[in-house]
């Protein structure tokens, strides 16, 4: 896809990866709607490319409900969804709490399910588009205290792989993109022992560098603009991913002919 004067929407751009996906994809040339819920972080991203900020809670189910209808009305119809919001937790399953356990399912799959139905169906109604959902290598295998983290990510990099089987016939791409750890406010909170101890041996390891914000941000716009299936970073991490989604190829040629 050809990104210059088209609009691309990114949640959880007030920092981190979202911003930096942001901050790419307004180099590109593209029109940016960046949605959070702290105003000050998210206005300031604005600003600074030149896009617009829509302030959202997306643990408020009826603000999910009417997200893209809000950002269609008010800025324009969406070309490009990435859905970048999410939260990690790394705890002991003994210290899980029901509490932990809705919210990670709610910011790392259930949004980004709900938001991707509601835009693709859009998109199929003009015909082109592209949904980019930022998926982690936990999906593939985590450590210790990840185990709700790992499922939610897991069940978002199965989403994306299937939902492809719904948009065929249609000029309109999704694209898994499974990302390493990030040196985030979302990685300095990682304290769980196990956890901490396992990331640290396979950096030593060299299994596991860290990926830099403005690489995802890169490599997300490369995606869309190549529209590519699958991203993983760090690259060395395909192997994890192309195994994870083996039996989704060997499906998909069985069923080519099924529309």
């Amino acid at each position: 896809m050809e990104l210059t004067g088209k609009h691309v929407l990114v949640t959880g751009a007030s920092r981190g990866i979202g911003a930096a996906i942001a901050r790419a994809f307004a180099r590109a040339g593209a029109r940016v709607t960046v949605v959070a819920r702290t105003a000050g972080p998210l206005e300031a991203v604005a600003q600074e490319i030149g896009g617009r900020a829509i302030v959202a809670d997306l643990f408020d189910t009826g603000q999910v409900d009417g997200l893209i209808d809000r950002v269609e009305r008010e800025v324009g119809p969406i070309d490009v969804l990435v859905n970048n919001a999410g939260m990690e937790t790394t705890k002991s399953i003994f210290d899980t709490s029901r509490t932990d356990v809705d919210e990670l399912l709610t910011l790392n799959l259930n949004v980004p399910i709900h938001l991707s139905r509601v835009a693709l169906a859009r998109m199929r109604e003009r015909g082109h588009g592209h949904i980019v959902n930022i998926s982690s290598m936990a999906a593939n295998g985590g450590f210790g205290g990840m185990s709700v983290y790992s499922a939610s990510k897991a069940g978002l990099s199965h989403f994306t792989r299937i939902v492809r089987q719904d948009l065929k016939g249609l000029d309109v791409r999704v694209t898994n993109l499974e990302v390493g750890p990030v040196p985030t406010d979302l990685l300095a909170n990682l304290t769980h022992p196990p956890a901490v101890k396992s990331f640290a041996r396979f950096r030593r390891m060299g299994l596991m560098p860290n990926v830099q914000p403005e690489r995802v941000g890169s490599e997300t716009v490369r995606a869309v603009q190549r529209g590519k299936r699958a991203v993983w970073l760090p690259k060395r991490a395909f192997l994890f991913g192309f195994l994870a989604g083996a039996p989704q190829r060997i499906a998909e040629p069985l069923i080519r002919d099924i529309r």
